[in-house]
């Protein structure tokens, strides 16, 4: 069996832009196996020594050659680093020399911009969308005339962490509404949903994948019982399909797909931070 390849995501801010696209780029080489380890705020010379040395030493005990991906900008920094003798991949490389040809300018080299608190308006902006988020979960709160979308579908369909991720990640004030045994007896809309219908969009879920995620919940329960969740999603789906609102399947997608899928549809552009 092949060794486990240790990699690291070494950066001089928070190592989210490392680990995203190294992530990516992971993934394109399913047949291998690897060990990821984050180093974020390699910003000093000591630092950088201490990564290299830490870097070098998985690789021994490995007995294979490490693997990180960097975003530092401090070009001394990541040599530092390279010391370790790792495979090195600069996120930026690639795209930085063609992009000041192309502008005339040379790049600002200022440590943390992916990620650093560079534009307030932007930043309580995303605050502001949580903060709705938190308030407006599983119906706590149903005034939606300040919602930029209304998430739609049974209990435990993904509805929370996807309303999260659009708040944090885009500054979305996401509400999501969970459609109760009530609700789907009437087999209609909701009162206080219809007048906010251009906002809506419907989750739905494999039942089996429901149930497993119900008895994690509530083990045993007749909320858990595979039979009411087939139900539940059975009722659901038929009522978002009669009144027209547009549904995605949670069970096999990411939370960024349903995210990116869900403004697609909504007509909802923003710049995602």
């Amino acid at each position: 069996m092949d060794a486990v390849r240790p990699v690291f995501y070494v950066s001089d801010g928070t190592g989210i832009t490392a680990e995203t696209i190294g992530h990516s780029l992971l993934t394109q080489f399913g047949g291998c196996r690897f060990r990821t380890d984050r180093l974020p705020f390699v910003d000093t010379p000591e630092r950088a020594r201490e990564a290299a040395t830490r870097i070098r030493a998985a690789g021994e005990a490995a007995g294979t050659r490490p693997i990180v991906v960097s975003s530092c900008v401090d070009g001394a920094l990541t040599a530092l680093v390279a010391e370790s003798g790792a495979l090195m991949l600069d996120v930026f490389a690639p795209f930085i020399e063609p992009l000041e040809r192309e502008l005339g300018e040379a790049r600002q080299q200022r440590v943390g911009q992916a990620h650093g608190i560079v534009d307030f308006d932007s930043y309580h902006r995303r605050i502001n969308a949580m903060n709705y988020a938190l308030t407006h979960d599983d119906g706590i709160s149903m005034s939606y005339d300040e919602a930029d979308l209304i998430l739609v579908g049974v209990s435990r369909a993904g509805k929370t962490p996807t309303c999260v991720y659009l708040a944090l990640h885009h500054g979305i004030r996401a509400a999501n509404y969970p459609l109760t045994p009530d609700d789907l007896e009437e087999e209609r809309l909701p009162a206080k949903l219809r007048q906010h219908r251009s906002k809506l969009f419907g989750l739905t879920i494999d039942p089996i994948r429901l149930h497993q995620i119900r008895q994690e919940r509530r083990a045993n329960s007749r909320y858990a019982q595979l039979d009411t969740c087939k139900r539940e999603v059975a009722q659901a789906e038929a009522m978002l399909r009669r009144e027209g609102i547009e549904m995605l399947s949670t069970t096999n997608a990411s939370i960024e797909e349903i995210s990116s899928r869900v403004l697609e549809y909504l007509g909802i552009n923003r710049e995602m931070y």
